[in-house]
C-alpha cells in the first residue's frame, strides 16, 4: 500500500497531525531559546499560509452550505417541518450554552484563577487593545445587516454572511422549483470549494507544525507559568462539558454511544483542537455528522449554522472564567447579579462570537456588561493575551464537538438519524474523498 493511501487514512492521519504538532513545539522552543530569528519567520510564515489558505475558503462555503441546507429541508417535510426542526435546533443551542456557562462559573469559583497573581502587561500593549472595538449588544445590532452585499463577502463579517444566508435560503424555499438554477450554481460551488478545502487539509500537518512552532516561540514559558491558573481552569471546564455534558446528552437524548460518537468524531475534533478554526472545520464537522447516521439535508443546515452561532468554549466556559480572574487581579468583587448578567450574555450573546473577533469580542461584551471601567478591560485582556493560543485550542475542540453533538441528538427525536450508518464501525473518509452534499430535493 502506498504512503499516500495509508496517509489518507483518518487514524494515520491523526498521528501524522500529533507528531507536526509535537515537532512544531519543539522547534518553536529552541527557537525562542537559542534565538534563532530565521527559524521563527519560517514558522510565522508557514503558520500564516495555512491560516490564509483555509479562510479564504470559509465564506463561500457557509453561504453555500446554509443555502443548500435550508433547500434541503424540503425532502424533509414543509415549512411547518423545516421551522420546528430550526427552532429546535436553536433551543438545544441555548440550552447547553446555559449549562456550559454554569460549569465555568463553577470551575472559575472552585479554582479561582488569578488569586494573589500581580501582572501588568507592557503599556503598549494595553494601548493598543483599549483602541479596539470593544464588544456591546449595540455593536451587534448595527453590524447585523450589511449596507452592501458584497462589502460583506469583501470585508470578512461572517455574521452578516450568516444573516444574508439565511435570508437567501429562505427565498429559494419558497419558490421552489423556479429557483433550481440558483441552487445547481450552489451546488457546484459548494462542491469545488469542498474539493479544494479537502486537498488544503491534507497539508494540516505542515500548517500545524508552523502555528504552534510559531506559538511557542512567540510565547515560550507563558504557557505554564504565572497564567497556569487560568490556563488550568479553562481546560478543566471545557473538558467538562466536553467530555461530560455532551456525551451525557447524546446519551440520554439521543440514545447515541459517546464511543461511537468520538470514534468517528475524533478526527474533527482534533482538527479543530490544532487549526483552532470552527469556520476550517466546518467540512469536516458537517462530514462527521453524516457518518453518525444525521440526515445530509439536515446536517446540511444545522452544522454550518452551528459553526458561525454555537459556540459553548469561546462563547460560555471561557467569558466566566476569564471574567472571574481579570476580576481577582484587580480585586474587584463579583456578586450574585454579575453572575446572572454573565450566564445572560453567554445564552443571548453567543451569535457575536460570529466572525475573525470571536473571543475577543465575546469577553469584551460580558466584561462591559457587567459595567468595568474600559482601562480594566483592555488591561485584563492584555494579561491574558499571551497565552489566548493555547487557550484557544481546547476552547474550539469544545464548540466543534458541539456543533456535531447537537445536530446529532436533534436528529434522533426528529427521526432522522440512520441507526445503521451510525453503528458502522468503518472510520470516516477524509474530505475531499466523500464530502459531498447531496443535490436538495
Amino acid at each position: 500500500m502506498s504512503f499516500l493511501r495509508t496517509y489518507r487514512k483518518p487514524k494515520v492521519f491523526g498521528l501524522v497531525v500529533v507528531a507536526a504538532l509535537v515537532l512544531g513545539a519543539v522547534l518553536g522552543f529552541l527557537a525562542r531559546r537559542t534565538g534563532q530569528d530565521w527559524l521563527v519567520t519560517v514558522l510565522d510564515t508557514i503558520g500564516t499560509i495555512f491560516a490564509n489558505m483555509l479562510q479564504v475558503t470559509v465564506l463561500p462555503l457557509v453561504f453555500t452550505a446554509i443555502v443548500l441546507g435550508i433547500t434541503s429541508l424540503r425532502g424533509l417535510g414543509g415549512a411547518r417541518t423545516a421551522a420546528r426542526l430550526g427552532g429546535k435546533t436553536v433551543l438545544w443551542f441555548a440550552t447547553t450554552s446555559l449549562i456550559a456557562v454554569l460549569i465555568g462559573i463553577a470551575v472559575g469559583r472552585i479554582i479561582n484563577p488569578g488569586g494573589g497573581i500581580s501582572l501588568r502587561p507592557a503599556p503598549e500593549t494595553v494601548d493598543k487593545l483599549a483602541e479596539r472595538d470593544q464588544g456591546s449588544w449595540l455593536d451587534l445590532l448595527n453590524n447585523l445587516v450589511p449596507s452592501n452585499l458584497f462589502g460583506a463577502f469583501a470585508d470578512g463579517e461572517i455574521l452578516q454572511v450568516v444573516l444574508v444566508s439565511l435570508a437567501v435560503g429562505a427565498a429559494v424555499y419558497a419558490l421552489g422549483e423556479r429557483a433550481e438554477p440558483f441552487v445547481a450554481v450552489n451546488q457546484a460551488v459548494f462542491d469545488i470549494v469542498q474539493k479544494v478545502l479537502g486537498w488544503i487539509i491534507r497539508l494540516a500537518p505542515i500548517g500545524v507544525l508552523g502555528l504552534i512552532g510559531n506559538a511557542f516561540a512567540t510565547y515560550g514559558e507563558q504557557f505554564a507559568r504565572p497564567l497556569l491558573s487560568l490556563t488550568a481552569a479553562v481546560y478543566i471546564g471545557t473538558s467538562l462539558v466536553l467530555f461530560g455534558v455532551y456525551p451525557l446528552l447524546l446519551r440520554l437524548v439521543g440514545g447515541v454511544s459517546p464511543v461511537a460518537f468520538f470514534r468517528k468524531a475524533w478526527t474533527a475534533i482534533q482538527f479543530a483542537f490544532v487549526s483552532r478554526s470552527s469556520g476550517a472545520t466546518l467540512p469536516l464537522s458537517r462530514q462527521t455528522a453524516v457518518n453518525l447516521g444525521v440526515d445530509p439535508g439536515y446536517a446540511s443546515f444545522a452544522v454550518p449554522l452551528a459553526t458561525t452561532t454555537k459556540m459553548d468554549g469561546c462563547a460560555a466556559v471561557y467569558p466566566a472564567i476569564a471574567t472571574i480572574f481579570i476580576a481577582n487581579l484587580f480585586g474587584i468583587g463579583l456578586g450574585f447579579g454579575d453572575y446572572l448578567l454573565i450566564v445572560l450574555v453567554a445564552v443571548f450573546g453567543a451569535i457575536a462570537t460570529a466572525g475573525v473577533t470571536g473571543w475577543f469580542t465575546m469577553l469584551t461584551l460580558t466584561l462591559s456588561t457587567l459595567g468595568l471601567p474600559p482601562e480594566v478591560i483592555a488591561t485584563g485582556i492584555a494579561v491574558i493575551y499571551g497565552i489566548d493560543p493555547i487557550l484557544d485550542m481546547i476552547r474550539t475542540a469544545t464548540n466543534v464537538t458541539g456543533q456535531i453533538a447537537i445536530p446529532t441528538w436533534v436528529a434522533r427525536g426528529e427521526g432522522l438519524l440512520d441507526d445503521g450508518v451510525l453503528n458502522t464501525p468503518t472510520p470516516p473518509p477524509l474530505l475531499g474523498d466523500t464530502g459531498k452534499a447531496p443535490t436538495p430535493a
